[in-house]
């Protein structure tokens, strides 16, 4: 485990205290609302309390009026529309929910998500002779298209018309298309630039149920949402976390067609009160290894079954996702055993900033998986490439502070494409230019980066002594979820306290014990922590710690425990 530097958030007091007073809130809610930027006591009641109507106007959005009337003319004439997606989760949920939405409105629609292998990222000119044979006059992109300028281009000159929603950054001019709905758009002033691209989508589906006098199924939709945006890890504040909250909600109440039905049912959340940890663990890795493994068309039909006749049908999909998440972990885990040797082993790659690896025939659908596996264990970027035929496919995640697609950027003249996130992108390149490459974007981050950036940072929300906890506390903090990026889950410290019990390794891999503080004991388990215990026991006498708070429940009965993140 490397070790972390341990920081604490600065608060206004005076603003704390105001919160605090005119919220009827406790002082630890009071600062942590503060922490996050909700001074404004408007913004911070509404964020304790999301609610459907704090859905903005999707006309705000930049060219939403045309998407709109051309769908809505596309529905009056029968055109043929085909909702084209991408193959993650926040892809796959797009496209369900723009695919019912315009079924239900009387539409003639089709969904097309490509696979990985075979399809590759995004819009392609290939895919829209496809489309043209099957008589679509009408395509809308969902998660997918803002950098499709050549793939537009196809579409005009084959004579279908194109609507592209997307949430990725655009390049300096946008492709040429009927409308195009982004809010990322250096031209659209719409206030709420997080959403991610399902939530894109839902502005398109309130939109046009809003019109068609039907704003009544916009929740039905919200809950389907809720899983894209939590699996795409987009800031949970404004219309995200309005999304996620009342979807989780949604989602924990019922009832639910059968297609999500068998979901929940394969993943043994039918019954329980469904959270962020969830969705981000259970929900969100099945739905993403059919794109990763085989074909993303499996969790699509699975999210769209909704006539009770095809429960059989729904439960085999649901099986089948299994089966691939299976397989998904095993390839995982051997290519992250290979990535982690050739980070340790070979200097030209573990010795610079940016960790750029490759290797033959690793499987593509889980390259994104280990590239975050090596952010978490190295705290540095990292670029995982998989070479076939001598072509190579990466896939990129960053650190806090590190802008990955500007790194690509700078480099772009070796790839023969590339796009995505600050934190999050993907590249095409030629096997024999991985060196090239690995040496261009390490020389932008030595630019950027010093020493102390490459070393992680445990950011802490203030002190809370074990005597501080009441269940007052313990009910606000459940009130801020869920918790994700720009609303991270509360993390305390306090000290010393005293180990009384333990340290025992769980399943060989973590630790569990009971501390306790001026009397006052809790249960605590610090994961992944096994190699630490020698250390911990030689300082039972008092330790401080860093911890968050976790109400659990066993055989009916609920119980306070600490989730401890380090200690010193």
């Amino acid at each position: 485990m490397i070790p972390r530097i341990w920081e604490t958030h600065s608060c206004e007091p005076a603003a704390a205290d105001i919160l605090a007073r005119e919220l009827g809130v406790s002082p630890v809610t009071a600062r942590l609302l503060a922490i996050r930027g909700l001074h404004d006591l408007d913004e911070a009641k509404r964020f304790l309390a999301p609610s459907l109507d704090q859905l903005l106007d999707p006309f705000r959005l930049a060219d939403m009026e045309r998407a709109v009337v051309r769908l809505e003319r596309a529905i009056a004439q029968r055109e043929r529309i085909a909702v084209h997606g991408d193959y993650d989760v926040d892809g796959i949920t797009s496209t369900v929910i723009l695919r019912r939405t315009l079924e239900l409105l009387g539409g003639d629609v089709v969904h097309f998500v490509p696979e990985r292998l075979r399809d590759g990222y995004g819009l392609q000119p290939a895919t829209f002779d496809r489309l043209k044979a099957e008589g679509v006059q009408l395509v809308v992109s969902v998660d997918c298209g803002i950098r499709g300028a050549e793939a537009a281009r196809r579409a005009r000159d084959l004579g279908i018309d194109l609507i592209i929603t997307d949430h990725h950054e655009p390049d300096d001019e946008l492709p040429d298309a009927v409308a195009v709905v982004n809010p990322k758009r250096h031209d659209c002033a719409y206030p709420d630039k997080n959403l991610a691209g399902v939530g894109v989508a839902l502005k398109l589906v309130q939109a046009l149920c809003g019109r068609a006098g039907r704003s009544a199924w916009v929740p039905g939709f919200v809950k389907v949402a809720a899983i894209g945006t939590l699996a795409d890890v987009v800031p949970l504040v404004g219309e995200n976390r309005v999304i996620a909250k009342l979807g989780l909600e949604m989602l924990s109440k019922g009832p639910h067609k059968v297609g999500l039905r068998s979901l929940l049912e394969a993943s043994s959340l039918i019954g329980k009160t469904i959270d962020s940890y969830h969705i981000s663990f259970m929900l969100a890795p099945r739905i993403n290894a059919a794109g990763r493994m085989s074909t993303p068309d499996i969790a699509a039909r699975l999210l769209l079954a909704s006539d009770e006749g095809m429960a059989a049908e729904a439960r085999a999909l649901a099986e089948q996702l299994e089966l691939e998440n299976t397989r998904r972990r095993t390839e995982e885990q051997d290519i992250v055993s290979k990535a982690r040797k050739i980070v340790e082993t070979d200097p030209e790659v573990g010795s610079r900033s940016v960790l750029v690896v490759a290797g033959e025939g690793w499987h593509r659908g889980v390259i994104g998986i280990v590239a975050s596996k090596l952010v978490d264990a190295f705290y540095r970027p990292a670029i995982v490439l998989s070479i076939e035929d001598g072509v190579a496919h990466g896939s990129c995640r960053s650190i806090p502070g590190f802008d990955m697609l500007a790194a690509l950027e700078s480099c772009a003249p070796l790839m023969s494409r590339f796009g995505g996130h600050k934190q999050a992108a993907g590249l095409q390149i030629e096997a024999a230019r991985v060196r090239e490459l690995r040496h261009a974007v390490n020389a932008h981050a030595d630019e950027r980066l010093e020493p102390d950036d490459l070393r992680p940072r445990l950011w802490l929300d203030g002190p809370l002594a074990f005597g501080a906890i009441s269940d007052r506390v313990v009910v606000e903090l459940a009130s801020l979820a869920p918790f994700g990026p720009a609303n991270p889950r509360p993390k305390f410290f306090t000290g010393p306290v005293e180990v009384v019990d333990g340290p025992r390794r769980l399943k060989e891999r973590h630790l569990k014990m009971t501390f306790r503080q001026d009397g006052r004991l809790l249960r605590g388990i610090h994961w992944n922590a096994a190699e630490r215990e020698e250390t911990l026991a030689t300082q039972k006498a008092g330790v401080e710690l860093a911890y968050t708070l976790e109400e659990n429940e066993f055989r009916g009965e609920k119980y306070l425990e600490l989730r401890v993140e380090d200690f010193r």
